[in-house]
């Protein structure tokens, strides 16, 4: 509950900074521009945990591989974003987005004559990211069609992990998984703008996305199971439906 509050405190301080700069921009013919965006990201691949066999509390473990999609879904990303028109068919971007998943219960292996389960806590994000986009010059006047690349920084929150293995009548307290991270990022987008008036634009996006891996624990040094956070960068192509507010 902590988490979601503090994303949607996140929100609210992003929104009333970038509508900030846009409105000080505004007084004289501002080539700044304010996005507001909702959308999903669709696993591409990543897994929260790898494979692995080795000992567990005294037992054999042999585990399975559970990607961020199994565990995660697609989740919901919140956008906060201004652009800055170099001229008529280039700007510049900044973009905050906010990422936040419920995680499922899966099974993650097998400890011993038991079915090993885990329930990972909520995954939260919070990246800052900077890009060029170019537009293609259409037809229709209240249509553009534009290209982006980006690069930037996430902050990921720490990711526990509560294990059960019912046959074993065995429950291990919520083990440290992932440390807080900052990771690198990268996004290549593709996206449509529709005029609806003079000042706002609808906005749809697609593209691909991708976040470095995940700084783990040592907390299993000793049990064979080390490489159990290998693989932990997450591609995806994120989907984006939202608003674009242009100021004159």
């Amino acid at each position: 509950m902590n988490s979601r509050r503090s994303l949607v405190c996140r929100t609210a301080i992003a929104v009333v900074f970038f509508a900030g700069a846009s409105e000080v921009g505004a007084q004289t013919e501002s080539r700044f521009s304010l996005d507001l965006g909702v959308g999903i990201d669709v696993g591409v691949n990543g897994n929260v945990n790898s494979g692995a066999i080795g000992t567990l509390q005294g037992q054999a473990v042999a585990i399975l591989p559970n990607s961020y999609e199994a565990v995660y879904g697609t989740g919901i990303n919140l956008r906060v974003g201004t652009g800055y028109w170099l001229n008529d068919a280039s700007e510049l971007r900044a973009v905050l987005t906010f990422q936040s998943a419920d995680a499922d219960l899966v099974r993650l292996g097998d400890l011993g004559p038991s079915a090993l389960y885990a329930q990972y806590s909520d995954y939260q994000s919070a990246a800052l990211d900077l890009g060029y986009r170019r537009y293609v010059k259409m037809t229709r006047r209240d249509l553009s069609i534009y290209g982006e690349g980006t690069l930037g920084i996430g902050f990921i929150d720490s990711l526990n992990v509560l294990l059960a293995a019912p046959q074993s009548n065995l429950v291990f307290d919520n083990t440290d998984f992932y440390d807080q991270t900052a990771a690198f990022t990268w996004g290549i987008n593709a996206g449509v703008l529709f005029r609806l008036n003079d000042r706002v634009d609808l906005n749809a996006q697609f593209g691909l996305r991708h976040v470095s891996g995940q700084s783990d624990v040592d907390s299993l040094v000793g049990t064979d199971l080390e490489d159990i956070n290998n693989d932990s960068g997450r591609l995806t192509v994120p989907v984006v439906i939202g608003l674009r507010f242009r100021f004159k």
